[in-house]
């Protein structure tokens, strides 16, 4: 097998005996790394503080992830026009943070037999929204309601740290 040293630097080819006793000496683990190839590559290195790392590193590329949630908002078939606007710019800043919405239109009683007039209101909703949002899931009975998804344009947009006092304060004395 090919041995390679712990800091990359090539050992040569040796049986599996002596890579053995050259990471005994060395006090590291012999860890396979690519078996498939002619001779089978191994490694000298601390396996334990590996493991360590590799965690750290997926636990960091975690931290950056952002989920993208799915939130409802609900309507109704007779909703007033300022009404519609004030959902209508509480959905544009759902999907300016990234965040999938469900529009979801309920009908009671016998505005059942209009769903026209949901598809109407669907229809303006996604008109409103043409550059916030991508329809995902056009509308769609299911029972008494009718259901569209709406997907972000854009990626989310990325919240501002604030700086420190001090950088502000040496600023406006630099005006100054």
């Amino acid at each position: 097998m090919r041995l390679v040293g712990e800091n990359g630097e090539q050992l040569g080819v040796m049986p599996l005996y002596q890579a053995r006793e050259v990471a005994k000496t060395h006090g590291l683990d012999l860890v396979e790394v690519a078996a498939t190839s002619v001779p089978p590559v191994c490694r000298l290195l601390d396996y334990g503080k590996f493991k360590y790392e590799q965690a750290k590193k997926d636990r960091e590329a975690r931290k950056n992830q952002r989920i993208a949630q799915v939130r409802e908002i609900r309507l109704r078939p007779s909703i007033g026009a300022h009404d519609l606007a004030a959902k209508t710019r509480v959905i544009e800043k759902l999907l300016d943070d990234g965040d999938k919405v469900r529009v979801v239109i309920m009908f009671r009683g016998r505005e059942i037999t209009h769903p026209d007039l949901g598809l109407k209101l669907e229809q303006v909703v996604a008109e409103s929204l043409k550059g916030h949002a991508v329809v995902e899931e056009n509308c769609a009975m299911e029972g008494r309601r009718m259901v569209m998804v709406l997907a972000p344009v854009a990626a989310p947009k990325v919240k501002k740290v604030k700086e420190p006092e001090a950088t502000k304060k040496e600023e406006v004395n630099k005006e100054a």
